[in-house]
């Protein structure tokens, strides 16, 4: 259990949520916006985000996936030998639900095989839809999975995520 990939659209939080928490500087690979992107925000991530933290028992990677769907070939390379997902939704986005149906489809062969939590970020800014309206459209996909409301930049909040995710995986995980 040492690899934990975090995914979602540009602007949720996964570069955010990685650094909040690492143990260790984070690596990024942060490029310029020259595209859509650039409206919501000055950098996005190109490759990948890396991060590392501690928990009983060893340390867990972190990796966060570009958002922009046209570097959807590296989710598949970063979910190579992940355990868990954290899937970001931010709930400024103009159809957050559809999102998260894309977001879960694109990963759904992922997910059947290892576990999912969601974090819901920037309800301070638009709160709805509400959480149990996220919770309703997982179901609806066949998911009975937690969703949390998150602030990315809040550490304790990124680590009640990654506690959930690593209870799920192993009860026996001391938070």
């Amino acid at each position: 259990m040492n690899k934990i990939l975090f995914s979602g659209p540009p602007g949720a939080g996964k570069t955010t949520a990685i650094a909040a928490v690492s143990d260790v500087p984070v690596v990024s690979t942060e490029q310029k916006a020259t595209d859509a992107v650039k409206a919501m925000k000055e950098a996005t991530t190109v490759a990948m985000d890396y991060g590392q933290i501690s928990v009983e028992g060893g340390k867990v990677h972190l990796y966060g996936t570009p958002g922009q769907k046209r570097f959807d070939y590296m989710w598949n390379i970063l979910s190579k030998g992940a355990v868990g997902l954290v899937l970001l939704m931010s709930n400024t986005s103009a159809d957050p639900l559809q999102e998260l149906e894309e977001y879960v489809s694109a990963f759904r062969d992922f997910v059947n095989e290892t576990d999912l939590v969601v974090g819901v970020t920037r309800m301070d800014e638009a709160p709805r839809p509400g959480l149990r309206s996220y919770q309703e459209r997982l179901q609806s996909l066949g998911l009975n999975v937690p969703v949390v409301e998150v602030d990315a930049r809040a550490p304790e909040d990124i680590r009640t995520l990654l506690m959930l995710l690593l209870t799920m995986l192993d009860p026996t995980v001391k938070r």
